[in-house]
């Protein structure tokens, strides 16, 4: 769809410059099949790693969709009460600048930090995973309920197990549309959605002048929606940290923000451990 694996240029406002053929994606249905049945032959294996004891109270947030898992549709939701239309985001959703980050944090308005990603689709919309994705959920004892991050690895090869196998269905069913894209016209106007994104809600708002060019932009990543969540687990793991020696207590607070898969762990030297022990 993208028109080639790495940085799409297939796409285009109002959808994408050509939809495939059939005969161009009908090739891809073996490998897809292939793929989703080995990681569901692999995940018992990952289910047997050593996970921290670390379970949470989060607020979980994600889309969440009366019919479908949600990735592109849906109103934004929690366990713990939120049911807001997307188009009301920046009513109940602020981004705050803190003294010690470069980062913008995000907090919920009058309730606080929260929890986006796997962990919260999984645990909100868990019935309308792929039956091939709930069966592998199942064999390794992952249930809704879960709130151990550091378990959020098998929650996203559940996820991919869900993808490819909704891939398939895609692909079997398909017919092309008469074009890949509707006309969009050139208009003043303003507009915001959200979607899931592999690491969470990710938002997007844009505001266009009478000649359809953009004069204002807001995007707010995943991992923006993450920052002070993480900042609170390394928090809640300092007891653990202090117990290990310094190399096992590093590691473990990285697996500790990796969990979230955030930019940062791969864009930059995130971590600096520093231990301060009582004379």
């Amino acid at each position: 769809m993208g028109g080639r694996e790495i940085h799409p240029v297939n796409l285009r406002v109002g959808g994408f410059w050509r939809a495939p053929r059939r005969d161009e994606l009908a090739p891809l249905l073996p490998d897809l099949a292939w793929a989703r049945d080995a990681v569901a032959g692999l995940l018992p294996g990952l289910a047997k790693l050593p996970f921290p004891s670390f379970d949470r109270d989060y607020e979980l947030v994600a889309l969440v969709h009366p019919d479908e898992y949600p990735f592109f549709e849906g109103r934004l939701t929690s366990n713990k009460g939120l049911d807001i239309d997307v188009a009301d985001y920046d009513q109940h959703v602020v981004e705050e600048h803190v003294q010690r980050s470069n980062a913008l944090h995000s907090k919920l308005k009058g309730r606080g930090v929260f929890h986006v990603g796997p962990l919260a689709r999984f645990n909100l919309s868990y019935e309308k995973l792929a039956p091939a994705a709930q069966a592998a959920a199942r064999r390794v004892k992952l249930e809704p309920g879960v709130m151990n991050p550091f378990k959020t690895l098998l929650v996203r090869a559940v996820e991919v197990i869900h993808c490819l196998d909704e891939a398939v269905r895609i692909i079997e069913g398909y017919q092309p549309p008469p074009s890949g894209f509707v006309e969009i016209p050139k208009q003043a106007g303003s507009a915001g959605w959200a979607v899931e994104a592999p690491r969470g809600v990710l938002y997007h708002a844009y505001a266009t002048g009478p000649d359809g060019l953009i004069t204002r932009a807001k995007v707010v990543a995943p991992t923006s929606h993450n920052m002070e969540v993480m900042e609170e687990d390394l928090f809640h793991l300092a007891p653990q940290l202090a117990r290990l020696e310094h190399g096992a207590a590093t590691r473990l607070a990285e697996q500790a923000v990796r969990n979230y898969d955030p930019c940062i762990s791969c864009s930059t030297h995130f971590l600096s451990l520093k231990v301060v022990r009582a004379p």
